[in-house]
C-alpha cells in the first residue's frame, strides 16, 4: 500500500486546470448565491453584459460606448471567476489528496468470528458488510477491514498509508495502542479485532470528507464574517441605487451635463464593496483545514481549527511531550536491611503486569543487574494485579505475599492498610528522587516496605524555548502528570511550563479544564487513552492520537495521524495563523477600497458635476479610463492575493496587540497605497494602448 501522496504545490498544472474548469462551473447562480459579495457581482456582470449587447446593437445608447461597456462587463465577469478560482485552488489541492486516499481503499474479504475468539467458527464475508461489533481475525500479509480494536494478539501494521510513516507499529490488546485503521496491513503475527464503526463511517472515509472539503461548514468568526460583509455590500447597495435619481435631478435643475450611467453605477457598486475580501473568504477556511491536514491532523470541522486559534490555556502530557517519554528504571534504592536484589526481585515480580514501558524497563534492569530472568508461574497459584491510571499501582499476590510496585502515596496507603509503618528512610529517599526531577516507585510485600526504584525522564530540547514563544502569544502552558509534585514540580522548573498538575487522575483532568473554561479560558489537551476522553469532550480543542483508543479518537475534536503530543502546539499555530491571515486580508481589502474611492467616485461624478473633476488626485487620463482601471485592479488583486490567502501569515511569537498593530501597520498601510500605484500604472497601460 502507497504512502500518502506529498503535499500538492500552489502552482501544480493538474490543480490549476482543474480549478480553472471549475471556476466556470461555480457561475451557477445557485453556487454564488452563498457569497453575497460575489453574488453581487454576479449580477453587476450579468446586467452590463446584456447593456452592453443593447449598446452594440444600438438600441441602448444611453449606457455609453459599446466598447467600454462590454470591457467593464468582461472584467466583471472575470472578478467573479478569479473569486471561484481562488475556492477552487484551495479545494483542488484536497480533493488531490483525497483521490488518494481514495485509491487505497479495497473491498477486502474478512475472515469473521462468530464466537469472538480466534478458535471460534470463521466465515469469509465482504469487508463492507461488516457492521459494528463484529470480530474479525487479519493475519499477515493481510488489509484490516474495518477500524477497531484488538481485543487479542499482537502484530506489526503498516499504517503508511494513513499517516504517510514507512515505519511500522506494534498494535496490541489492552492499553492504549490498540486501535487499528480499515485499510491498513498486517506485516506480521496476528490480531482479533472487534469492528467499532459502521460501513461507510470509518476513520478513513471521515478523512476523505475532510480533505476534500464535502463536509466543511463555515466556521463561527467566518460567518460573522460573511454576515458583515453582506451588511456592508446591502449598504452599499442602496446608496449607489439612490445616486442614479440624485444624479438625473441634479442634471435637471441645473440644466446641464448628463446622469450618471447604469453601467458607471455597477463600476461603482462593484469597486465599493468589499470584494477582496468576499472573494478569498471561503479561499482563507479551506486553506486553514489543507495546512491542518498537511500536519497530519484530521479536524472535524473548521470550528475546531478557528477556537485553536484562539486557545489560550495549553494542557500537555508531561511523558512523550515535554520529555523523551519511555520513563526507564535507573537503580535500586533498599530500605533499610533489605538488600539490593531482594528489592529487584520483588520489583520484577510486581511488573510483570505493567505492561507500560516504566514497568518493562523495570523488568530488564533485574535481568541486567542481578541476572534475574523469566519466570514460570503457570505452576504456582496467583493472581496478577494490572497497572491501572485509578490505583496507579501493579502487582501479583503469590504463595500468600501480595507484591505491590507503585507510586508513593498508593503504596503508603496499601502498606498502612496491611498494618505495615512508612519508614523514614523512604520518605526521604522519595523525596530524594523527585527532587532530582525522577519519578519514584516503592516496592512492597504486604506491610513491608522494600524501598525505592527511580525512573528516569529526559526534557526534549528546545520545548522550553517553544514554550517561551507560547508565553509571547499570550498562552499559559500547564503540564499534566502522574507523578507527585516533587517530581512535576522538577521537570516543569526545568521545561519552563506557567503551571502543573501532579498525580493527575480522569477526574482532576477533567476538573482542571472546567475550571479553567469557567474563568473564560478556551483550553485545548491532547491525549490518547480512554481514561483522556472525558477529558477531551470537555476541552475546546482535543487532538486525540491515532495510536490511541477509539473512545479517545471519538471524543476529540482532532486527530492527529503521526501520534506525536507535541503536534498540540503546532495545531494552536496553524489555528492563529488562519485568523490572523483572514484579519490581514480583511483589513488590506476595506484599506483598499478606501484609496478606490478616490480614483472612480470623481470619475462616476464627472459628468453630474464637474467640480469634482478636483478630487482626481490620481491624475488619471479620462473619466472612462479611470473607471475601468479601477474595476481591473479590483479583479486582478484578488488573483495577487491568491497565494497568501492559501499560505497562510505567519503569527509565531506575537500577541494579538502585537498582531493587530502589524496588520493595521502593513496590510492597512500596504491596502491604501497599493491601489493608488495600481490604478495609475493600469491607467497609463490603457491610454498607451488606446483603449481608453
Amino acid at each position: 500500500m502507497a504512502p500518502r501522496p506529498a503535499v500538492h504545490a500552489i502552482a501544480d498544472p493538474a490543480i490549476l486546470a482543474g480549478a480553472a474548469r471549475s471556476a466556470f462551473a461555480k457561475l451557477d447562480p445557485r453556487v454564488q448565491l452563498r457569497n453575497p459579495v460575489m453574488f453581487v457581482v454576479w449580477v453587476g456582470s450579468l446586467l452590463t453584459t446584456v447593456l452592453g449587447v443593447a449598446a452594440l446593437a444600438g438600441s441602448a445608447p444611453a449606457a455609453g460606448r459599446p466598447g467600454f461597456v462590454l470591457a467593464i462587463a468582461g472584467w466583471l465577469w472575470l472578478t467573479v471567476l478569479f473569486a471561484n478560482f481562488a475556492e477552487a485552488v484551495a479545494e483542488g489541492r484536497g480533493k488531490a489528496q483525497a483521490a488518494a486516499l481514495r485509491a487505497t481503499r479495497q473491498d477486502v474479504q474478512a475472515r469473521r468470528l462468530r464466537g469472538g475468539r480466534r478458535d471460534s467458527p470463521r466465515e469469509t464475508v465482504p469487508a463492507s458488510s461488516l457492521a459494528r461489533g463484529d470480530v474479525v481475525l487479519v493475519q499477515a500479509g493481510e488489509t484490516i477491514p474495518a477500524d477497531g480494536d484488538v481485543i487479542e494478539g499482537a502484530a506489526s501494521v503498516d499504517e503508511s498509508a494513513v499517516t504517510g510513516e514507512s515505519a511500522p507499529v506494534i498494535r496490541e490488546s489492552g492499553g492504549d495502542f490498540s486501535s487499528v485503521t480499515g485499510g491498513t496491513r498486517v506485516l506480521s503475527d496476528w490480531i482479533v479485532v472487534r469492528v467499532t464503526a459502521e460501513p461507510g463511517h470509518t476513520f478513513l472515509d471521515r478523512m476523505i470528507a475532510m480533505v476534500e472539503g464535502a463536509s466543511r461548514r463555515r466556521t463561527p468568526n467566518e460567518i460573522a464574517l460573511a454576515i458583515l460583509l453582506a451588511f456592508l455590500t446591502l449598504v452599499f447597495l442602496l446608496v449607489t441605487v439612490t445616486l442614479a435619481p440624485f444624479s438625473a435631478y441634479a442634471v435637471a435643475r441645473a440644466g446641464q451635463g448628463t446622469p450618471v450611467a447604469v453601467v458607471v453605477l455597477v463600476a461603482l457598486l462593484v469597486c465599493l464593496i468589499p470584494t477582496t475580501i468576499g472573494g478569498l473568504l471561503s479561499a482563507i477556511g479551506i486553506a486553514g483545514m489543507d495546512r491542518m491536514v498537511r500536519a497530519n491532523v484530521i479536524a472535524s470541522s473548521g470550528r475546531a481549527i478557528e477556537a485553536a486559534g484562539d486557545v489560550d490555556v495549553l494542557l500537555l502530557d508531561k511523558t512523550g511531550t515535554i520529555t523523551l517519554g519511555d520513563r526507564q528504571a535507573a537503580g535500586f534504592l533498599p530500605a533499610s536491611g533489605v538488600s539490593e536484589q531482594e528489592l529487584a526481585d520483588a520489583a520484577q515480580l510486581a511488573s510483570l503486569a505493567d505492561e507500560t514501558p516504566e514497568g518493562r524497563s523495570i523488568v530488564v534492569l533485574a535481568k541486567q543487574r542481578f541476572a534475574l530472568r523469566g519466570r514460570d508461574l503457570l505452576a504456582t497459584p496467583h493472581t496478577f494485579h494490572r497497572f491501572s491510571a485509578q490505583t496507579r499501582m501493579s502487582g501479583v499476590d503469590i504463595d500468600g505475599r501480595q507484591v505491590r510496585k507503585g507510586a508513593p502515596d498508593a503504596i503508603q496507603s496499601f502498606v498502612t492498610g496491611a498494618g505495615g509503618p512508612w519508614p523514614d528512610d523512604v520518605a526521604g529517599a522519595v523525596d530524594r528522587v523527585a527532587r532530582d526531577g525522577a519519578t519514584p516507585l516503592v516496592v512492597a510485600d504486604g506491610p513491608r516496605v522494600l524501598g525505592v526504584v527511580p525512573l528516569k525522564d529526559v526534557v526534549k530540547g528546545g520545548i522550553r524555548d517553544r514554550f517561551q514563544e507560547l508565553r509571547r502569544m499570550g498562552i499559559r502552558t500547564v503540564m499534566i502528570t502522574g507523578d507527585n509534585a516533587l517530581t512535576a514540580a522538577a521537570i516543569a522548573a526545568e521545561a519552563g511550563v506557567d503551571d502543573f498538575l501532579a498525580e493527575a487522575t480522569p477526574e482532576a483532568k477533567l476538573s482542571l479544564i472546567r475550571r479553567y473554561q469557567r474563568e473564560g479560558h478556551l483550553v485545548a489537551m491532547c491525549g490518547d487513552g480512554t481514561n483522556d476522553a472525558p477529558a477531551l469532550a470537555q476541552a475546546d480543542v482535543a487532538v486525540a492520537m491515532n495510536s490511541g483508543t477509539q473512545a479517545a479518537k471519538e471524543a476529540g475534536n482532532m486527530v492527529d495521524l503521526d501520534s506525536n503530543p507535541t503536534k498540540l502546539i503546532e495545531v494552536v499555530e496553524v489555528g492563529k495563523q488562519m485568523l490572523v491571515t483572514r484579519g490581514a486580508l480583511t483589513t488590506f481589502s476595506l484599506a483598499n477600497d478606501v484609496s478606490k474611492y478616490f480614483a472612480i467616485i470623481p470619475a462616476a461624478f464627472a459628468t453630474t458635476y464637474p467640480a469634482l473633476g478636483a478630487l482626481n488626485v490620481m491624475q488619471l487620463a479620462t473619466p472612462e479610463s479611470a473607471i475601468l482601471s479601477a474595476v481591473i485592479f479590483n479583479a486582478l488583486i484578488i488573483v495577487g492575493l491568491v497565494p497568501l490567502a492559501l499560505r497562510g501569515i505567519t503569527a509565531r511569537g506575537l500577541t494579538a496587540a502585537e498582531l493587530l498593530r502589524r496588520n493595521l501597520l502593513i496590510y492597512g498601510v500596504c491596502g491604501l497605497a497599493v491601489p493608488f500605484a495600481g490604478i495609475k500604472l493600469i491607467d497609463l497601460l490603457l491610454v498607451a494602448s488606446g483603449l481608453a
